[in-house]
């Protein structure tokens, strides 16, 4: 924990105030996460260059047989299946997924226990033990469809204890206090998360989406000229069609339109939890309305509103 008093009394409680297999496993998440959007990346940005290099005029050669167009498409299809098959043997997406959801599920678990968040409700007895058996039934659960626990193979990084100094003070710390903290450092902080969120795949969208629609016309444009004899075919129509289908399945990757309507429904939902716990929570309810909060924000949860909303 920082240690610095809130404004109003309050602590202030970070993800530096996590535990350190919180940390491993965010950070893991991250580096998988890039490696897989970054391969996606690089195997359109390669079949569009091959398709761009197959429209190339025939007159560059090296050599009296060898086109140089020719050999850019090799590169590029031969750069794609290279790609595809290293991103295959790592499996970057599943790892990215599987970190990410123990990640949250730590951090989630963490907040709960220091506000009191049920079942570490105010009068639970051995709350400590009950945390440490809630904390490894769930990663048992992820490691049986592929989470590579780091505790096991002995990494530094990931070990230490669970429940750290900052979550005991939090914990120990007055209902209003507590209840401050968990407002201001999590909901609020979940809230403008999910806003900018929303904000960010809404300018994605309407960025890919004029990108489409010129590519399309220009495309429809060259394919009328031929289709009325005004000119010859040509092959740059199809380098146009393919930036357009690559531009296509980065936003389909990126999954920026149901996660525009998720996003928007949870931050929905966190701000009425906020008025709620402004207002109307009593101390009897608050552990209830915390676990409700951590529902709300959870991986799943959102998974399941972006395939439900798409």
């Amino acid at each position: 924990m920082t240690g610095f008093p809130g404004p109003t009394g309050s602590i202030v409680f970070r993800n530096r105030d996590l535990p350190a297999l919180f940390h491993h496993t965010d950070s893991t998440a991250i580096s998988h996460q890039r490696e897989a959007v970054g391969s996606t990346k690089l195997q359109l940005l390669l079949l569009v260059l091959g398709a761009a290099a197959s429209a190339l005029p025939a007159s560059a050669k090296a050599g009296d047989s060898i086109q140089l167009s020719g050999v850019l498409a090799v590169l590029a299809y031969a750069g794609v299946l290279l790609v595809g098959y290293r991103a295959g043997r790592r499996s970057a997406k599943s790892h990215w997924q599987l970190n990410r959801s123990a990640a949250e599920f730590i951090k989630s678990l963490c907040w709960r226990y220091a506000v009191h968040g049920a079942p570490f409700t105010t009068t639970a007895t051995a709350s400590d033990e009950l945390f440490a058996n809630r904390l490894e039934e769930g990663l048992r659960e992820l490691v049986k469809v592929g989470w590579e626990d780091p505790r096991t193979g002995r990494t530094p990084t990931a070990n230490g204890e669970m429940i750290t100094a900052a979550m005991r003070r939090l914990r120990a710390e007055s209902f209003s206090i507590r209840k401050e903290t968990y407002v201001r450092d999590r909901l609020i902080e979940q809230r403008n998360w999910y806003r900018r969120r929303t904000a960010n795949s809404r300018r994605a969208t309407r960025l890919w989406s004029l990108s489409i629609g010129l590519l399309t016309l220009a495309a429809l444009f060259l394919s009328l000229l031929h289709t009325f004899s005004l000119v010859d075919s040509l092959p740059v129509t199809g380098a146009l069609s393919a930036a357009a289908a690559g531009s296509l399945a980065w936003g389909e990757v990126r999954r920026h339109q149901p996660l525009i309507a998720a996003h928007s429904l949870v931050e929905e939902d966190l701000a009425a939890m906020h008025t709620a716990m402004e207002s109307s929570v009593t101390e009897a309810q608050w552990p209830s309305a915390v676990y409700e909060t951590e529902r709300i924000v959870s991986p799943q949860h959102t998974d399941w509103l972006a395939r439900h909303r798409s």
